[in-house]
């Protein structure tokens, strides 16, 4: 009986000091981080598990708007985390010379290769790094540069015609164009990568499983990178890592393993020696980036190794396949969703074509011919504002000495950053219309007003980390969107037909559909 009684009490205490350490635990994440003063919910000032959840819930843009809405410009949502609303923030933290650096929430996002991570412009977290990576490969994604691949857009836009001309045209069932943007996205970043096109459009499937590969791990990400530490515990667990790097497990995705593929038709993985160019289909006369990586590898192989033109193939088709469709597919939809808007574009769109300014004959156009159309440019940027890839905030880390953001002092080594989706309905900004979809926004501003709009356009991020393949998305859409809409009348299955938006960092639509009618030549 007295020894129940010793154990009874050693539990007693061994419990009691447990209880202790977590309200401790719980007290300093509240007070410990000098955030405290600013506003939120009590949840989040003492765990990021509640971001986590929020996060899990996948729609928390919504839940980011709301808590601004009620606090004000800045949200605490987690021990060490601030979100802010002011667009005068962005400059202040994503500025050229901020000295904010990249949160651990991107390394979650590292593809693995071998049981090595694949260090991207977009994952890694050092300046120096960046800054000395970006310079090497930057001319590869300058538009003087992208409009030389004009005719490799043109053959997938072809690819993707004839494959409506066969399957949907006149259909009785709809097509599936949300999938079917992915799919053609896919393939323009893949034609202007490797020469080659990765299938998907050809197939009508999901090549090698890419697709669902990418969206698991977006779902992984976006979750997981709220508690960083929790990778390591899960896909970069050291041990795992250990067996996939003597071959014993995999780790490498689908995406990886096909850049791999493309790859070993340039390079000998034996010998790391480039083969001969009259040995690669196409090769002589066509400069894709993977070429134009191999250039950047043979100026400094030392800083780029194979390993890492690879993972800049990799990054290429991560970034600018998925990015590229959620907007192509937010402009087909809120032009069907507002008739009225879809009609001035095609007044555009065929005055030009009347008074020759599309000079084709294949219903194609050319970069030249459309990238000062102004309806056509409003209704893109709108597009991009009313519905941006990403859906997260983009994290950064406050320097060591604290800044001020805002007018407010936040301390050195807090999570802070911004999310496109609040920045971009803020009506000091946008106007008091800022959530509905009217490019005419862009039109009527002032000069002054629409320099402000386009400051706070955040679709692509801002500063030194801006999206390096955003004139990628913007040839992509240029090109495609008069070109399909002058061959095709598009209509939804229902004058109230709505999609479906799914969060997991980037907000991906589903359940877009559209019956598709060949278009009267104007």
């Amino acid at each position: 009986m007295l020894l129940f009684e010793v154990l009874l009490g050693h539990l007693w205490l061994a419990g009691a000091g447990a209880i202790g350490t977590i309200l401790a635990k719980l007290a300093y994440n509240k007070y410990g981080h000098g955030i405290s003063q600013l506003p939120g919910p009590f949840m989040a000032s003492i765990t990021d598990f509640w971001r986590l959840f929020i996060v899990w819930g996948r729609r928390p843009d919504i839940t980011h708007a709301a808590l601004h809405r009620r606090y004000g410009h800045f949200v605490r949502l987690g021990p060490n985390a601030v979100s802010v609303s002011d667009p005068s923030a962005v400059r202040e933290i994503y500025g050229l010379a901020s000295g904010f650096k990249k949160s651990e929430f991107y390394t979650v996002q590292q593809t693995l290769s071998k049981g090595k991570p694949l260090f991207t412009l977009f994952t890694s977290t050092d300046e120096k790094f960046h800054a000395k990576l970006r310079r090497a490969v930057s001319s590869a994604y300058a538009m003087s540069t992208l409009v030389q691949f004009e005719s490799y857009v043109d053959s997938t836009t072809t690819a993707f015609f004839q494959q409506i001309d066969a399957r949907f045209l006149n259909a009785a069932e709809p097509c599936d164009l949300g999938k079917w943007l992915q799919y053609y996205a896919f393939d323009v970043i893949g034609e202007l990568t490797y020469s080659k096109r990765l299938g998907f459009l050809d197939g009508g499937h999901d090549v090698g499983g890419i697709i669902s590969s990418i969206e698991w791990m977006l779902d992984y990400a976006s979750v997981v990178g709220q508690m960083p530490g929790l990778d390591k515990l899960f896909l970069k667990n050291p041990f795992r890592l250990l067996l996939s790097k003597f071959g014993l497990i995999g780790s490498s995705t689908p995406m990886v393993e096909f850049a791999r593929e493309r790859f070993s038709e340039r390079v000998n993985l034996d010998t790391g020696e480039e083969k001969a160019l009259a040995n690669i289909e196409g090769s002589s006369t066509r400069q894709d980036f993977l070429s134009r990586f191999l250039r950047a590898h043979d100026k400094d192989p030392d800083f780029i190794p194979h390993q890492r033109v690879l993972a800049l193939t990799v990054a290429n088709i991560f970034a600018g396949s998925d990015t590229t469709a959620i907007s192509l597919r937010t402009i087909f939809y809120f032009l069907l969703k507002h008739p009225e808007e879809l009609e001035r574009l095609m007044g555009e769109l065929d005055e030009q074509k009347r008074t020759g300014g599309f000079k084709r004959t294949d219903g194609l156009v050319d970069w030249e011919e459309v990238r000062d159309l102004p309806v056509l440019g409003a209704v893109i940027k709108e597009a991009l504002r009313i519905h941006p890839a990403a859906g997260l905030t983009l994290e950064r880390i406050t320097p060591p000495e604290g800044v001020q953001v805002s007018g407010k002092f936040i301390p050195g080594g807090t999570i802070i950053g911004c999310n496109a989706w609040v920045l971009h309905r803020d009506a000091s900004v946008f106007g008091q219309d800022a959530e509905q979809f009217r490019p005419l926004r862009w039109i009527e501003a002032t000069p002054e007003q629409r320099r402000l709009m386009e400051s706070c356009l955040f679709t692509f991020g801002a500063g030194s980390r801006t999206c390096i393949g955003k004139n990628i998305s913007y040839l992509e859409m240029y090109k495609l969107v008069p070109a399909l809409l002058m061959r095709y009348e598009l209509s939804l299955p229902e004058e109230n037909w709505e999609w479906n938006l799914h969060n997991a960092w980037f907000i991906k639509q589903t359940n877009f559909h559209v019956y598709f009618k060949a278009r009267q030549v104007i």
